[in-house]
């Protein structure tokens, strides 16, 4: 019996993964090219970077808009137009001649970001929520180590082919991810809202239920704390330990690993717990992790295994706390899931820039003192976003329990 030409069943979970990693791929293949890229458009590196803020903003607010049209018109539809557009982003990206039209294809392919977040409402359709956050889990590793392989894939394929490989391979991955979602991603959405009006009339339901904002801020915060020492470490880790930048790459690449672990964990006992349970389980590891960093500053010891090591407990910390928060927000109002991904999403970028800028402004201020005080101040605005994200969690399960 020949094959049918379009899915018509829910999508092997691989097909997910696939899609998450390409979404996250997209952001940082290309970051290797940076320079190269200035130099062949003759723009300054400063507009040239603006193809990795952009496409956070412009991430940020695709979430927004396609995430809650596929609670409208189905999960297969809103998919496949992106990996379209990404394609045909891909394709304006690596055709380009010059820097304005190059960062407009640029902004286009972020909207391969909002495939990841339909992804996550996908799971949600067909699973119930602490099996879905077991799921989310296992999809977030794949979401944490596409970041590392995509700059060493990028570095690669401009020192062999310049950097517009980097794009032509894009396009290839999106074409291909275009076909497997055509043949095996089948609607999962079976409950679309009635039209856009009535959904409309829906959404103020979802921005009232305060347990969705208690699984959103958790997961703000906590990203928040990734965000902070992804913005701070470098300062902190050249003025404090004299490191190189190869040596520092590696020691930063730990709260990956430990996200990944984390993220492990979730994916093999999340789904024997309650949600708010794998929550505060995974803040107190953070919050833990950073307190113990802080005390041994205190007592004078300033290494490297201390001070990273601290951090790697906000990787493992955020692996365990974000696939429960997450299959929690999705949960809130299921024939939102799509909303509620799309709206979640924009407030974890949103929470990860304002801890991101508050700690560069906290590290600014203590600029030219002794370096065991940055360091100091770094832990201890991580510890703060974790802290905070500890104290969503509670406020979510006392909401629980209320019904």
């Amino acid at each position: 019996m020949p094959a049918p030409l379009s899915a018509k069943t829910p999508p092997r979970f691989a097909t997910l993964i696939l899609l998450s990693g390409l979404s996250v791929v997209s952001l940082n293949l290309f970051l290797p090219s940076l320079p190269v890229i200035a130099a062949d458009f003759e723009a300054d590196y400063a507009i040239v970077n603006l193809s990795v803020a952009g496409y956070a903003a412009m991430s940020a607010l695709l979430q927004l808009v396609m995430a809650p049209l596929s609670d409208r018109y189905g999960r297969r539809p809103v998919i496949l137009a992106v990996l379209l557009l990404f394609c045909l982003a891909s394709l304006g990206c690596l055709l380009a001649p010059d820097i304005e039209s190059f960062l407009a294809f640029r902004l286009l392919q972020a909207a391969i970001v909002s495939g990841y977040t339909v992804s996550l409402a996908v799971i949600r359709d067909v699973t119930a929520p602490q099996r879905a956050a077991s799921l989310i889990g296992y999809m977030a590793m794949a979401w944490a180590v596409a970041p590392m392989l995509g700059p060493m894939l990028g570095g690669a394929l401009d020192s062999l082919f310049g950097w517009r490989a980097s794009f032509w391979t894009l396009f290839a991955f999106g074409l291909a991810m275009l076909g497997l979602c055509w043949v095996d991603l089948g609607e999962t959405n079976r409950r679309p809202t009635a039209s856009l009006l009535a959904q409309a009339r829906d959404y103020p339901a979802l921005i009232r239920a305060q347990a969705f904002w208690g699984y959103a801020l958790c997961m703000a915060f906590s990203i928040g704390a990734f965000y902070a020492f992804l913005g701070g470490a470098p300062l902190v880790a050249t003025a404090l330990f004299r490191m190189p930048p190869a040596r520092l790459g590696i020691a930063m690449g730990a709260i990956t690993a430990g996200f990944v672990f984390g993220s492990f964990l979730a994916g093999r006992f999340a789904s024997r717990h309650a949600l708010t349970t794998a929550m505060i389980a995974g803040r107190l590891v953070a919050c833990g992790g950073l307190a113990l960093g802080l005390l041994f500053l205190a007592a004078g010891v300033t290494h490297v295994a201390t001070f990273f090591g601290a951090c790697v407990f906000v990787g493992i910390g955020n692996g365990i706390t974000l696939p429960s928060a997450n299959a929690g927000a999705l949960s809130v109002q299921p024939r939102l899931a799509g909303s509620a991904a799309g709206l979640s999403g924009a407030l974890t970028v949103a929470g990860g820039a304002l801890f991101a800028a508050a700690t560069g402004w906290v590290l600014t201020a203590v600029a030219g003192s002794d370096p065991r005080t940055a360091a100091a101040a770094l832990l201890a605005m991580m510890l703060l976003a974790a802290a905070l994200g500890l104290a969503a969690a509670l406020a979510t399960r006392r909401l629980a329990r209320q019904g």
